[in-house]
């Protein structure tokens, strides 16, 4: 079994015999978490493609001597982040994702970003439905706050834009108290 290290140079110098390993290595463990989301074979798959795509890119740029993490953790971080935006712009989960969050997959500290996402996941289910439906039509759905108030039912937006605000500090609260 070849080292990180050795992977990464390899990888750097588009050593085809090594990504395929990676990919194959590394294909089982990301269609089964991409499964949970109903997607069919072909996005996954494409969406695993495209993930090993950036990984070589990551390692021409000589990003991967920066890791913190093992390369197939790495690698499936990116394509959990690439996943997520998948089903973002396919309108699939409805989760805000990027409530004071800018992810970019790019970034070396994808991993972390994350887990911030899936925090916000699990604590967006725990506010009120009243909260997660301003918040998902706020920032998933991305309507104007005057869409909101009458979608809801508000008198104006500044009711709106408060009550966004009390649920964002809600929400932070709940990760803070429980993550913090």
């Amino acid at each position: 079994m070849m080292s990180d290290d050795l992977i990464q140079a390899e990888l750097s110098l588009e050593n085809y015999k090594v990504l395929e390993q990676v990919y194959r290595d590394n294909k089982g463990v990301f269609v089964a978490f991409a499964k949970k989301y109903n997607l069919p074979d072909e996005d996954i798959i494409d969406i695993y493609q495209d993930a090993i795509v950036a990984l070589v890119e990551h390692a021409k740029k000589g990003k991967l001597s920066q890791l913190n993490c093992a390369i197939s953790t790495y690698l499936i971080g990116i394509g959990k982040f690439m996943l997520l935006k998948h089903l973002k712009k396919k309108k699939i989960m409805f989760v805000p994702f990027d409530i004071e969050i800018s992810v970019e997959w790019d970034d070396l500290e994808h991993v972390q970003k994350e887990q911030q996402v899936h925090l916000l996941q699990i604590y967006f289910l725990k506010l009120g439905s009243h909260c997660q439906k301003i918040l998902e039509l706020f920032y998933y759905q991305e309507k104007k706050l005057g869409d909101i108030v009458n979608a809801l039912g508000y008198d104006n937006k500044d009711v709106v834009k408060s009550q966004k605000s009390r649920c964002i500090k809600q929400l932070r609260k709940l990760i803070e108290t429980n993550h913090g």
